[in-house]
């Protein structure tokens, strides 16, 4: 029953803003930009489907992809979003044929030389998470030389998750935490959620407010598990090459459209708390 509430809301998210009427500068005169989410997050998913409903191989649909991404960058920094965290590659993704790995690891590559003339531009920080030790050395080299040549901009925060899990993340930040309780660092007492937190891959930034998984699958896929607690969802059936500015602008609509309480409950209008 939940998993198909969750269905039909997903697959009505865009009801009424999604008319060929709605450009994308209409859309963008929709948004009120104070009440932009400060983090946003997505699930990029539907590169091979995307490549093999065209007769391409997967691979093609990988390129398409990166297009997609580097438009969502823009239109983030653009729009004033914080922290952008896009899910490039799992930890599961290593199950994936050798030769589509192999051209993963050398588009990420050619994608991390590329944009590090535009972060450096736009004053873009940029961020890998995940267990990146045992990313293809090459890839290892122009990730720390885009995280050391950004590390100063305040503008935004670009964070690529790859070989990442939100399990493994756990797992680390509470080992990592446990080093420091049996060095004398930390003291029992001082464990709290926010102190666990700061351990995770994303301290120091806020959780994400807006979840986007594309394709049109309805889980988050062992993403930001901790961090995703009050995140809102939004799934839509839109491939990833396929989203593009406009499908983010819908995205932020809706997102502006609920209303978060976080556990609390709403002030009826027009009544006095006492």
């Amino acid at each position: 029953m939940e998993r198909k509430v969750v269905m039909e809301a997903g697959q009505s998210a865009d009801a009424g803003l999604d008319t060929p009427a709605s450009s994308e500068e209409s859309l963008r005169a929709r948004l009120a930009r104070g009440e932009l989410p400060r983090h946003v997050a997505i699930i990029m998913d539907g590169n091979g489907r995307w490549a093999e409903s065209r007769g391409l191989p997967r691979i093609a649909g990988h390129r398409a992809g990166i297009a997609s991404a580097k438009e969502i960058v823009e239109l983030c920094r653009e729009l004033g979003v914080q922290v952008l965290t896009m899910f490039a590659f799992s930890s599961e993704n290593w199950q994936r044929p050798t030769h589509e790995v192999r051209e993963l690891m050398h588009l990420l590559e050619q994608y991390l030389k590329q944009e590090l003339p535009t972060m450096i531009r736009h004053e873009i920080r940029f961020r890998a998470i995940g267990r990146t030790g045992i990313l293809p050395a090459s890839v290892r080299r122009w990730i720390t030389r885009v995280e050391t040549e950004t590390a100063e901009y305040k503008q935004m925060t670009l964070n690529l998750a790859l070989n990442y899990g939100g399990r493994a993340e756990i797992v680390d930040a509470v080992s990592a935490l446990c080093t420091d309780l049996l060095a004398g660092r930390l003291s029992l007492p001082q464990l709290t959620e926010p102190m666990l937190a700061q351990y995770l891959s994303t301290g120091g930034l806020p959780d994400p407010d807006l979840i986007i998984r594309t394709s049109g699958e309805y889980r988050i896929s062992n993403f930001l598990l901790w961090q995703a607690a009050y995140a809102e969802l939004y799934f839509t059936k839109t491939l990833w090459p396929d989203f593009h500015r406009r499908e983010l602008l819908l995205a932020l609509i809706d997102y502006q459209r609920r209303e978060r309480r976080f556990g609390r409950v709403q002030k009826p209008a027009g009544r006095s708390w006492l």
